[in-house]
C-alpha cells in the first residue's frame, strides 16, 4: 500500500526562499521512491498553508491533510524548513502532538541547535573545542562586547536565534560595535560575541544509516571574502566555492573531526541527519563552530553531496527512514 508523504516548506523566517529551493530537490527524491504519494506545502510567509502544485489551501488535522474539504490522512511527514519554524523546533512539537512520524531531529534537539548559545554551553559541557565567545543578553552587556573586542581584535557578532548567517557580522572597527550589536538585537533576544577564526571551513555529513552514526570525511568551504555571508552562500555571483573532500588533511585531524561530529550528534540526541561546521587553523587546532539540524539540500550544499561522495543515496537514505517509521 503506497504511504502519504507530506513535504513541508517555506515557514515565515529569513530562510523561507532558500527552504523552497530545498524542497525542489527533495520533492525529486521523493518522487522517485516507489509506493509514496508526495504532497508538497509551503507554509507561506502570511502563515497559510498551500499546496505548490495548484496554489490550493490546505489544512493540517492531526495527521490528516484537509484539501477542498477532504480528509486524507498522513503517514509520514519531511519537514523541509530552514530555520523557524522546523529547526527551532516548533513544528516537530504539532507532529508529535499529532503523533505523526517525521523526518529529522525532535524538538529540544532542534530548539539547542538552533540557538547558537546553547549550542556552545552543550558544547562546553561535552568537553568539545569550540570558538571562543562571549554572549550578551541586552545593551546594558556592551562593556563585557567591549572587552572581548579588546581580546581579540576582530569579532563576529550573530543574533543567537538565525540561520544562513543572518543577523551576523564581522566586525573589525571598535567603533561599528555598538551599532553592531543592536543590529543583531533586531533578529534575535540574544547576541553572541565570537572570536574571528583564522582557518579552514570544514563541514561533516551526519546522519543515520542502517542502524549506525555515519560522519562523512569532511568537506570544504573555500571563500575568498572570509566571512561566508548570505550573499556568498546563494548569490549568483558569489565567489565561493566547495570540496566535497577537503584536499591535504592529516588522517588523524579527519578522524578526530569525525569523531567531535559523532559525538555531538549522539549526546545531543539527534536523529536522522545534520551537518556539523568546524575551523581548522594552521596550528591545528580544531573548533566545532555550529550544528545544523536541517542543512541545505540546494544545487550548491554540501549535505548531499558528502552523503553521496559517502556511497549513499539520498533516495536511499530517505527511503529507509521512512519506511522503519512505517513498520513501527
Amino acid at each position: 500500500m503506497a504511504l502519504n508523504v507530506l513535504l513541508l516548506c517555506g515557514g515565515g523566517g529569513s530562510e523561507h526562499e532558500v527552504s523552497l529551493v530545498s524542497a525542489q530537490y527533495l520533492t525529486k527524491c521523493l518522487q522517485a521512491i516507489a509506493d509514496l504519494n508526495v504532497y508538497t506545502v509551503e507554509i507561506c510567509r502570511d502563515g497559510r498553508w498551500r499546496q505548490q502544485k495548484d496554489q490550493q489551501e490546505v489544512e493540517l488535522n492531526g495527521r490528516h491533510l484537509i484539501i477542498t474539504g477532504k480528509r486524507l490522512e498522513i503517514n509520514y511527514a519531511v519537514p523541509c524548513i530552514h530555520g523557524p519554524p522546523g529547526e527551532t523546533g516548533d513544528i516537530q512539537a504539532l507532529f508529535e502532538l499529532s503523533n505523526l512520524p517525521y523526518f529529522g531531529s525532535g524538538p529540544e534537539g532542534s530548539r539547542i541547535c538552533f540557538n547558537k548559545i546553547t549550542t556552545k554551553l552543550w558544547l562546553d559541557a561535552l568537553h568539545i573545542p569550540n570558538t571562543p565567545y562571549k554572549f550578551i543578553a541586552s545593551m546594558d552587556d556592551l562593556p563585557l562586547a567591549q572587552a572581548a573586542f579588546k581580546q581579540w581584535k576582530d569579532v563576529f557578532v550573530k543574533a543567537s536565534s538565525q540561520g544562513s548567517s543572518v543577523g551576523t557580522y564581522l566586525v573589525t572597527d571598535p567603533q561599528n560595535l555598538e551599532y553592531t550589536l543592536m543590529e543583531a538585537f533586531r533578529y534575535s533576544p540574544y547576541v553572541l560575541i565570537e572570536k574571528r577564526i583564522e582557518g579552514r571551513e570544514l563541514e561533516v555529513a551526519v546522519y543515520e544509516y542502517d542502524g549506525k552514526i555515519q560522519a562523512t570525511a569532511p568537506g570544504e568551504i573555500v571563500c575568498p571574502s572570509k566571512f561566508y555571508s548570505y550573499e556568498e552562500k546563494y548569490n549568483q555571483q558569489s565567489h565561493t566555492t566547495t570540496c566535497t573532500v577537503a584536499p591535504d588533511l592529516e588522517a588523524a585531524a579527519v578522524e578526530k573531526i569525525r569523531s567531535y561530529a559523532r559525538q555531538a550528534f549522539k549526546a545531543l540526541k539527534l536523529r536522522h541527519l545534520a551537518r556539523a561546521d568546524f575551523f581548522y587553523t594552521s596550528e591545528g587546532e580544531i573548533l566545532l563552530n555550529e550544528i545544523n539540524t536541517f542543512p541545505g539540500m540546494t544545487p550548491i550544499s554540501m549535505f548531499p553531496k558528502m552523503l553521496i561522495n559517502n556511497g549513499h543515496t539520498m533516495e536511499e537514505f530517505l527511503a529507509q527512514a521512512i519506511k522503519n517509521a512505517a513498520l513501527k
